[in-house]
């Protein structure tokens, strides 16, 4: 990992996460969660403000990047819902078999090389009864904006952390096992490209 990754990716996606459609988005769908919450990529921790202090006893953040966990844990220490990290090792969640009340996963389905894997480890130690809560940005509906989706995602992913724009998120969530319950879509405020958001609840 160079110092790019290192030094400058995690504070660049810190600002680019945390603008304000992009955290609007957040706030409509972090919220719903309860109990013993795992958050998938929770990243610099930009989600942990949303989270009810009356609906969840616990939040448990996996992320593979080091650097954006240090973030991450100086906003854990101003969180009114305790806060934990576990590892993510070899693609695996170091986490029982439903061990978890509900999963968030917020920009983040984007980055994940193997994501319908990912998902089916979100499966495995979710709850029955369980949630997945997702806000994530993919694939356009509209064929220019696909276009462009494609022929920018070579050029972004370097640059982004391996962002993807042209993912089929509910194909993925489906593919991971997921039966999606509810799907809210639209475009946030900013280039098309980058903004198609998928946002609802799957189990």
């Amino acid at each position: 990992m160079g110092l790019y990754d290192r030094h400058v990716l995690p504070h660049l996606i810190d600002f680019a996460c945390g603008m304000g459609a992009v955290m609007k988005a957040r706030s409509q769908i972090v919220p719903l969660a309860k109990g013993r919450v795992l958050e998938i990529g929770i990243g610099t921790g930009l989600n942990l403000s949303f989270y009810d202090p009356q609906r969840v006893d616990l939040v448990v953040g996996v992320d593979p990047s080091a650097d954006m966990q240090h973030l991450a844990r100086d906003r854990a220490a101003r969180c009114q819902v305790p806060v934990e990290m576990i590892a993510l090792e070899l693609g695996q969640i170091q986490a029982e078999d439903a061990s978890f009340d509900d999963i968030v996963c917020t920009f983040t389905l984007c980055t994940i090389p193997d994501a319908v894997a990912a998902l089916g480890e979100m499966r495995r130690v979710l709850k029955p009864g369980g949630r997945l809560l997702f806000c994530e940005h993919g694939l356009a509906p509209d064929l220019p904006v696909v276009r462009w989706q494609r022929r920018l995602t070579p050029l972004w992913k370097p640059l982004a952390g391996g962002c993807h724009l042209d993912r089929d998120i509910p194909a993925l969530i489906t593919a991971g096992g997921f039966h999606i319950r509810q799907l809210d879509t639209g475009y946030l405020k900013g280039p098309r490209p980058m903004t198609h958001v998928y946002r609802g609840w799957a189990d």
